[in-house]
């Protein structure tokens, strides 16, 4: 069994938030693989691999190829960065092109402070797109929170860290 840790990320909050569940599965003995959208495309998951996919929020749900592009040019007027893998496909696309394989799969995401009816939160949108390809979610989808100025708040990587240890033991 592979852990394989799937995400999206434009201004690399969520490429953070992926690698810190990573090393929290791993510290509790379950090894797990990073891997952008495009990396899992080029090398997409196998029969009885357990996923673990995350996105920004974006529009209170998952990025459209239209406000990624807008995050984009966004980035240097908010004085960001744009994560290097931000140029691939979006969680959204990844998982259209998912076989459907089945296995067992968790979800997460990053999304702005507040209540997740003003927000929205794409780990939704994504444990309903794994259930349809017939994943079995083990874990409630979990939300990581950024500022207004897209910054990771204080204590979230602990946090993903610590959920990525929960996921472990739920396996």
């Amino acid at each position: 069994m592979t852990v394989l840790v799937v995400y999206e990320s434009m201004y690399g909050n969520t490429h953070r938030i992926a690698g810190s569940i990573a090393r929290g599965l791993t510290e509790a003995g379950a090894p797990a693989e990073v891997r952008s959208t495009a990396e899992a495309q080029r090398h997409p998951p196998a029969a009885g691999d357990v996923l673990v996919v995350g996105a920004p929020t974006h529009g209170h749900g998952l990025s459209r190829e239209n406000s990624r592009e807008q995050a984009v040019r966004d980035a240097s007027r908010h004085h960001l960065d744009v994560d290097g893998s931000a140029g691939g496909p979006g969680v959204r696309e990844w998982l259209a092109g998912l076989a459907a394989a089945g296995g067992r799969a968790a979800a997460f995401d990053t999304r702005v402070k507040g209540p997740a009816v003003l927000t929205g939160r794409a780990s939704q949108k994504i444990a309903r797109a794994l259930e349809e390809h017939r994943y079995e979610l083990f874990a409630r989808p979990e939300s990581f929170l950024v500022s207004m100025d897209n910054e990771l708040l204080p204590g979230e990587e602990e946090l993903a860290a610590a959920w990525g240890r929960d996921l472990a033991a739920a396996l």
